[in-house]
């Protein structure tokens, strides 16, 4: 079996989970391959006792992987994704951050985790993904012109409101006045479209959702469309430019650009244990059920 690792830094005492994985796979001879910058970080980390400078590290990845092992939070999965893509190799998102809807592996059950995926204990959550393309085209939003949680449009450099023009199918539905739009997939209902009054939709649903963010009117509310529509936005405002976010990354765009948002042509696999599901996730992470009147 052949693996890869990825991180972005520390949150509290994940040397520890870390030292803890490599350790499990290493006397399973597995062979594991870090993402260079991760390997960096730990190797200057004091509270890893051992110095595994020795291991081999990618920039990319090829198909030859069968895992791909993500240590942090969420935003660690989001970014796990730009080094995926369309590979097909299933990530593994071991939870070291606070949430966590995605990186559902509790580090305190790591090694239990870990015995139950080796012996193929597990499936395959697939997770529909969104891609962008903008006319006139722009640089910045190629080549990683796909999102797993939400495409975003906002306001930059103004406390004023954008126009955000949307078309469904290329049929008019709308003019936000607002500080922008999310259109987010099911795995993203839980994430930013949330904060935003959003509603939660599982994963395996074959939507995506409209939310405005703070909108002028009060009317407008959010939207769940089929994943099969294609979505047009164009943007314009007080200001000359405006900012288009995938997931984390952000770029610059001009007024009046057009911006169409549509259903990726491959998915993301994220591994999850048998026990586990998105119902129990999210009763779990927003506390459904529990009494907290006392």
């Amino acid at each position: 079996m052949k693996v890869g690792i990825y991180g972005q830094f520390y949150h509290e005492n994940s040397e520890i989970y870390i030292q803890k994985l490599l350790d499990i796979l290493q006397k399973k001879g597995i062979e594991i391959f870090i993402e260079k910058k991760f390997l960096d970080i730990i190797n200057h980390n004091q509270d890893i006792t051992k110095n595994f400078s020795g291991l081999s590290t990618f920039s990319e990845l090829d198909s030859s992987f069968d895992l791909f092992f993500s240590i942090g939070g969420d935003g660690t999965i989001l970014k796990a994704v730009t080094f995926v893509a369309d590979s097909g190799i299933p990530i593994v998102g071991i939870n070291t951050g606070r949430l966590g809807f995605l990186a559902t592996i509790q580090k305190e059950e790591l090694t239990k985790s870990l015995t139950q995926i080796l012996e193929g204990k597990y499936t395959i959550s697939e997770r529909t993904l969104l891609t962008v393309e903008t006319t006139p085209a722009n640089n910045e939003v190629q080549p990683l012109n796909f999102a797993m949680n939400e495409v975003a449009v906002n306001r930059k450099n103004t406390t004023s409101m954008i126009k955000v023009e949307t078309l469904v199918d290329d049929k008019y539905l709308t003019s936000y006045w607002s500080d922008g739009l999310i259109v987010a997939t099911p795995t993203g209902s839980t994430g930013y479209s949330l904060s935003c009054g959003g509603p939660v939709i599982d994963p395996s649903a074959s939507s995506f959702v409209l939310t405005p963010i703070a909108p002028h009117n009060l009317n407008a509310r959010p939207l769940i469309v089929p994943d099969s529509a294609v979505i047009s936005l164009k943007v314009s405002g007080r200001e000359n430019t405006f900012l288009l976010s995938m997931d984390s990354r952000v770029a610059t765009l001009e007024n009046e650009t057009w911006i169409k948002i549509r259903k990726a042509p491959f998915t993301i696999k994220l591994l999850q244990l048998n026990e586990d599901s998105f119902i129990k996730t999210i009763r779990k992470k927003l506390l459904w059920g529990e009494d907290k009147r006392n």
